[in-house]
């Protein structure tokens, strides 16, 4: 009796993930479709907004990436630190001696106005800003000479008629390093979430949230949601401000432009508790849809399949046309859309990683704790709550 329902609740759930899989890959397309529209030029003076803490060693070429801009308006590049003695300060004046012709500024932010850090030196940058467009990126992200341009033209170019842009985000891909924990992490980013970013779009008719890679926003809707002070206690700042921003009535676009971001040399141990901090960020955020990922791990339900199955001659069909869906999938966004060339050399690693990601999609209901730069906190609507070392245990 356990076995027959094993089988069945796998044999549905396969299927379920076949059709995910599908899905996908017409969302994709749909995307892919609207890349063809062509661009106002637009070039509005713009605010780059970078936070940082600490210097890995690729930081510096993600820094001056942002100073070999081909953007004919006007762009300041403001960095926020802590305290002075941060490591990333040298070579925040490093830069400024390499492109003295750029308007590179460092700015000092010792208040802790919340649990998350890196919005708390945000909140204290922005009144620094000149222009009225601000541009938020990660301290890792690398960026090509074009990357100006296209991101802010985006404003003009609402998909709804008379609609408009309040945000502009872009997809990623990871540069990983040469672990299994890294590759993985990189592998992910890749072929299931930003496949998953393109489906809520296609589904959704938009996106609603945003991505920390770039969120690119106007100071009109900015001030319309209260500014970035309300986003110091969330863990998941980037979705939580898209999502403020569409709420506000204005559209959150995505950008065909892709950027890069560093992938840490993982361990595995390290890359699972990275992967159950984004999973429990990602569940707290999206509750609904968190639960509705269930149906989107095809490959490892028709793998679990087979072995219910006794092996069957369905359950390996099933399985092979599973494998199929998922590996054209993984092209199509990772190699096709990201330009992810790692991608088809990882391909082996696609049906591990995925049973990886089922089980930490599982482990993510078992707790709401999570730990971030070396501290422990319990979260709660998206919010962070710092715990003493005795509770993190």
């Amino acid at each position: 009796m356990i076995a027959t329902a094993a089988e069945f609740a796998t044999t549905f759930l396969a299927f379920a993930g076949l059709g995910y899989y599908l899905l996908a890959l017409w969302s994709a397309r749909a995307f892919a479709r609207n890349l063809r529209r062509s661009l106002p030029a637009s070039y509005p003076p713009v605010s780059i907004l970078k936070p940082v803490k600490g210097l890995d060693p690729e930081m510096y070429a993600s820094f001056a990436s942002h100073c070999l801009q081909d953007y004919p308006g006007e762009y300041e590049i403001l960095f926020g630190v802590s305290g002075l003695d941060d490591e990333a300060v040298a070579a925040i004046e490093r830069l400024q001696a390499e492109f003295p012709t750029r308007d590179i500024r460092l700015l000092l932010c010792p208040a802790k106005l919340g649990a998350n850090g890196k919005v708390s030196n945000l909140a204290q940058m922005l009144p620094q800003v000149r222009y009225e467009h601000v541009l938020i990126n990660d301290s890792d992200i690398k960026v090509s000479p074009r990357y100006l341009r296209r991101i802010m033209a985006q404003f003009e170019a609402p998909l709804q008629p008379g609609g408009r842009v309040g945000m502009v985000t872009a997809p990623y891909r990871g540069r990983s390093h040469n672990t299994i924990g890294s590759r993985m992490e990189a592998l992910g980013i890749a072929t299931d979430f930003m496949a998953g970013v393109l489906t809520a779009r296609h589904l959704e008719r938009g996106i609603h949230f945003g991505l920390g890679s770039t969120l690119a926003v106007s100071r009109e809707a900015l001030d319309a949601i209260g500014g970035l002070a309300p986003l110091v206690d969330y863990l998941a700042d980037d979705y939580e401000l898209g999502a403020r921003v569409a709420r506000a009535g204005y559209e959150v676009a995505l950008s065909g432009e892709v950027v890069e971001t560093s992938v840490p040399p993982y361990s595995f141990r390290h890359f699972l508790a990275h992967q159950l901090r984004w999973a429990r960020s990602t569940r707290d955020s999206r509750k609904l849809g968190y639960a509705g990922l269930a149906f989107t791990y095809g490959l490892p339900w028709a793998l679990l399949n087979v072995a219910c199955s006794g092996a069957s001659l369905a359950s390996i069909a099933l399985f092979s046309i599973t494998l199929a869906a998922r590996v054209a999938l993984a092209l199509a966004v990772g190699g096709g859309i990201l330009g992810d060339r790692r991608v088809v050399w990882d391909l082996w690693l696609l049906l591990p990683r995925d049973l990886v990601a089922l089980g930490i999609w599982v482990w993510s209901y078992s707790g709401n704790t999570v730990a971030w730069r070396g501290e422990h906190f319990s979260l709660k609507d998206g919010k962070l709550q710092r715990l003493a070392p005795s509770d993190s245990l």
